[in-house]
């Protein structure tokens, strides 16, 4: 019998048939809610776990300038979130916060703080981290209604491309060379001292248990006997396949971080008391998904007199407005950027979307997988000047939205057109695959 452990119990009772697109929609897309909401979470238990907060240490005595710091942030908030959104902005906040302390360096701390956010405003959804990717990926995660329209769609045909790895090394250049201009020249920066903000940093300490029974909360013995039995069960897992497709998939996914965060954490006590401090930052996350799942029922159920849903009325649209594949990236590209600012939710908009898109995607001849990675390159750009997901960001550095949001909006008015741009032109050195079914 096989006692290791699963990541069965990160689905927080999601049904075997529940599906949006089916009609039996509210378990699968309430589950996704909280699949979605540990990944910020466990991100969080990462970043701040004590191994973590010691490299943080050494990371920031790295940048010489106070500039430099700024592209120095920036850089490595793109680079993290390609492997986990929460972990780089959480990480990324606390290394502002770090190296502010240093006396020997004047970083504008305003500047800093919007570096670190770049993970959320044009980062994470061309890695793993990627949750249109990820669910088109998996055919377990595919609501049954858009299996026919989208087939499974693998890494090799998303993040994985040529393509997507040139839109990463432009994006972070671009992105440097914003940090890099934006930032106040010597004299003219904001430190937090001048802001009045408390570099006081948040640690998780070690506590002594006061009676026999809070032995096992403060001993390691539990974390070794969970971890090793959850690594008996990965090592089975990502050695009997491909490991990206075995990682590809939102539960594997969270479980492998949140067994990192529990060993990085040593003691459960010391886990439990961080997990605690984060649920707070994800709860706006989780509340929004019972209304994508509404709103999804409406576009794909509910029909008019000749049968037709809203999403086959939208699908038709983007044909007729679309002259080419080029034409139809930049019309996915301006539309998905525009229901950012209504719908932060990279995961949940994916579902509301996906349905009219891939549909036109399929009479069009467009690449199903480039389609998806034009999704994902323009429809985090609203998160620059929506202040939703700054808000954990924003708890760490003690400022407020109006603080950052002059350095993000240059970010979101250069990376516009450039990213819009370039994902359009490079959906032609792509060619048309039919849905592939499981």
């Amino acid at each position: 019998m096989d006692h290791s452990i699963t990541p069965a119990a990160l689905r927080f009772g999601e049904g075997s048939h529940g599906s949006v697109l089916s009609g039996n929609y509210a378990p699968t897309r309430v589950s996704s809610g909280w699949k979605s909401t540990l990944v910020a979470i466990g991100g969080y238990v990462v970043a701040m776990s004590p191994p973590v907060e010691a490299l943080m240490r050494k990371m920031a005595t790295l940048p010489r300038t106070g500039r430099g710091a700024v592209v120095f942030i920036g850089v490595l908030s793109i680079g993290l979130s390609l492997i986990n959104w929460g972990i780089a902005l959480i990480f990324c906040g606390l290394l502002v916060k770090q190296i502010a302390r240093r006396p020997d360096m004047r970083l504008d701390y305003r500047a800093a703080g919007a570096a670190a956010y770049l993970c959320l405003g044009c980062g994470f959804t061309l890695g793993i981290s990627s949750s249109a990717a990820q669910l088109q990926a998996n055919s377990s995660s595919i609501p049954e209604s858009l299996m026919p329209i989208t087939g499974v769609i693998g890494f090799d045909q998303t993040i994985l491309t040529w393509q997507n790895i040139l839109v990463v090394v432009i994006i972070t250049i671009v992105s440097s060379l914003v940090c890099y201009y934006s930032t106040p020249g010597a004299g003219k920066e904001k430190t937090a001292e001048d802001l009045g903000v408390s570099l006081e940093m948040e640690r998780v300490e070690t506590k002594r248990p006061t009676r026999p029974g809070d032995f096992l909360e403060h001993s390691p013995i539990l974390t070794i006997l969970v971890v090793a039995l959850a690594s008996g069960w990965a090592f089975k897992t990502f050695s009997s396949g491909n490991p990206l497709i075995t990682i590809s998939g939102l539960n594997t996914y969270n479980f492998v971080f949140l067994m990192l965060g529990i060993l990085l954490h040593w003691r459960p006590r010391n886990l439990i008391d961080t997990f605690s401090r984060a649920m707070p930052s994800a709860a706006g996350v989780l509340l929004q998904f019972p209304f994508y799942a509404g709103i999804a029922q409406i576009l794909t159920k509910v029909t008019n007199a000749q049968g037709d849903s809203l999403s086959d009325r939208i699908s038709h649209w983007f044909v007729g407005i679309s002259s080419s594949e080029i034409g139809f990236s930049y019309v996915v590209g301006i539309y998905s950027a525009l229901m950012g600012f209504f719908i932060p939710s990279a995961g949940g908009k994916w579902i509301i979307e996906a349905p009219y898109v891939m549909t036109a995607a399929n009479e069009i001849g467009a690449h199903l997988g480039w389609t998806v990675m034009v999704y994902n390159i323009s429809e985090t750009l609203p998160n620059f000047i929506n202040p939703f997901w700054m808000l954990p960001l924003l708890g760490i550095l003690g400022l407020k939205s109006r603080d950052l949001i002059g350095y993000t909006s240059v970010q979101f008015f250069v990376h516009v057109p450039i990213m819009l741009t370039l994902a359009a032109v490079l959906m032609p050195t792509f060619t048309y695959l039919p849905p592939q079914m499981p």
